[in-house]
């Protein structure tokens, strides 16, 4: 997203700042008035609650809509969390706007059930990363996942527990997957692809499955469709947005983000980091996205 945005082709939801970075970690500096809809946060980047559980000084992280690539951040409390002692303020701003939206992807929009199977594509993401681990969570019989390196699929199937990663530069993924589950298919898609994968994505979905649409890196049109498939497979597609969600909904999900808080002192979920840099070097931290070799979040740190 932040590259898109910079690139210019991000449409930005009216009420978003042009400044990049959604998601941030630090302290809050100062209350705004009425102290039940605003705060100020010195922030490091990357509902239920009021202001009246925060006070200056207090360790938070959380989501915004834009303008985290900053020392300050004007945000509202419903969307802060306290950051706890187990976790790193690195950690803290690696882990909102990705494990949200994968919360989303996984309970809100296609609402997976356990002993469901998942394939998320991009499984090297920040996203995938977190939505891999909320599935085995949530009781997935199976988890696949594609990436672009044989390192990749390494890292997602060790790492994440994934059954399966197929490297899409080297296999077919669908075939694979196919394979893998005996001609039946996933239950559930994820996909920030788009493009050609639209159809990959009817071949490989099992019948009464759902593909949830976050992304269209790889295109917005999908030529030649065989939609005969969704009818046959009684198949339902929905996409969905985070940034664009007004506060109420974005709230509901940084609530079901909570619950999940004990589990990273657990163990059960970690939250994995590919590089820290200080903010000065945030062109570099652009540059390893674009090379698309990173396996987990890229944070930059304000002194």
């Amino acid at each position: 997203m932040d590259l898109l945005q910079r690139e210019g082709r991000y449409p930005l939801p009216p009420h978003a700042p042009k400044t990049l970075g959604v998601e941030f970690s630090g302290t809050i500096e100062s209350l705004g008035p009425g102290a039940d809809a605003s705060s100020s946060s010195s922030s490091s980047s990357s509902s239920s609650s009021s202001s009246s559980r925060f006070k200056p000084g207090d360790a938070v992280f959380g989501l915004a809509y834009g303008g985290a690539y900053a020392e300050y951040i004007a945000v509202s409390t419903k969307m802060l969390l306290r950051k706890p002692d187990y976790l790193t303020f690195e950690q803290a701003a690696g882990i909102p706007e990705t494990w949200i939206t994968a919360i989303q992807a996984l309970h809100f929009v296609p609402q997976a059930q356990p002993g469901q199977s998942v394939l998320w594509h991009a499984g090297a993401s920040g996203v995938s990363i977190a939505g891999i681990q909320l599935s085995r969570l949530a009781g997935a019989s199976e988890i696949y996942a594609t990436a672009g390196s044989a390192e990749k699929c390494a890292f997602v199937e060790k790492e994440l527990g994934a059954a399966l990663a197929v490297n899409y530069k080297e296999a077919n993924w669908v075939e694979e997957i196919l394979k893998r589950t005996g001609g039946r298919g996933v239950d559930l898609v994820v996909d920030f692809v788009g493009g050609d994968y639209f159809e990959k994505n009817l071949d490989v979905i099992a019948r009464d499955g759902r593909i949830c649409m976050l992304g269209l890196m790889g295109g917005a049109i999908a030529e030649k469709v065989n939609i005969g498939k969704l009818l046959y497979k009684r198949a339902r597609v929905e996409g969905s947005t985070l940034r664009s969600r007004d506060e109420q909904y974005q709230g509901r999900l940084r609530d079901k983000l909570e619950e999940y808080l004990p589990k990273f002192e657990s163990g059960e979920l970690k939250v994995l980091i590919d590089t820290v840099l200080p903010w000065e070097e945030i062109v570099k931290a652009h540059e390893l996205l674009e090379a698309n070799k990173t396996m987990g979040k890229i944070i930059c740190t304000i002194p």
